[in-house]
C-alpha cells in the first residue's frame, strides 16, 4: 500500500513514529512481526518539519571514528541546513527493530525536501 504523508506543521518524533508504525505494516490487521509488509511511505515538505522547544539547539548527533579524540558532534540546526531529511531518517530509524529487516523495511521510505 502506497502512503503519502505531508510534513508541514508536524512535530518531528510524532512523524517518525506514525511512519515507523506504517512501515512495520502494524496498521494491518493481518500484521505478522517476521514478514514484511510492503508498506511505501512518501514523506514531502520535511522542511517545514517543526520542534518542540529549544531542541533545535540542544539536541546533538554524535558518531565515533574509534580513534582517539574522534567524536564527532553535531547540532540538529545544523543537520536540518545541511539536509533535512537526514534527521527525520535518523528518527525513524531508531523506532524500527534492531534487527536484519530495518534495512529492508527503510527501502521504502521515501523523503522528499
Amino acid at each position: 500500500m502506497d502512503y503519502k504523508i505531508d510534513a508541514t506543521n508536524q512535530m518531528m518524533g510524532r512523524l517518525a513514529s506514525k511512519i515507523a508504525l506504517l512501515l512495520r505494516g502494524k496498521d494491518s490487521p493481518t500484521f505478522d512481526p517476521a514478514r514484511l509488509s510492503g508498506n511505501r511511505i512518501v514523506v514531502s515538505n520535511v522542511v517545514k518539519l517543526r520542534f518542540s522547544g529549544r531542541k533545535l539547539n540542544q539536541k546533538f548527533y554524535r558518531r565515533h571514528s574509534g580513534y582517539h579524540g574522534g567524536l564527532k558532534e553535531i547540532r540538529l540546526r545544523e543537520m536540518i541546513a545541511r539536509d533535512p531529511s537526514l534527521s527525520l531518517r535518523l528518527a525513524v530509524e531508531g523506532m524500527l527493530p534492531k534487527n536484519r529487516s530495518r534495512s529492508k523495511i527503510m527501502k521504502n521510505l521515501e523523503i522528499l525536501k
